[in-house]
């Protein structure tokens, strides 16, 4: 299995609700895209801004190998997602891993 873990520092002008809906549209990728195992994503939480650093979403996707994580980052899905969502992002950290 192969995860892919990203944190995503948005821009003040991407609302709360925006935030929300970002949540459910990456939600969705479990539907769109195969090799897709597990989904999780939410809008951060944390309390100490140390902790925080500015970053506002998170996503946590599993994948059945690391060949399904490259097919994701090239799916359509995938793209128009990071279009609507990209002008609003100042910062992305991904981490991605076999286990």
């Amino acid at each position: 299995m192969y995860e892919h873990l990203v944190l995503l520092k948005v821009k003040d002008s991407f609302t709360a609700e925006q935030r929300e809906e970002t949540v459910k549209k990456a939600l969705a990728f479990k539907e769109e895209v195969p090799g897709i195992l597990g989904i999780s994503a939410g809008v951060i939480e944390t309390e100490n801004p140390q902790h925080k650093q500015g970053f506002a979403l998170a996503l946590r996707l599993t994948f059945e190998d690391k060949q399904a994580c490259l097919h994701y980052d090239a799916h359509p899905a995938h793209q128009a997602f990071l279009k609507e969502v990209g002008p609003y992002i100042e910062e992305i950290i991904i981490a991605d891993y076999p286990f």
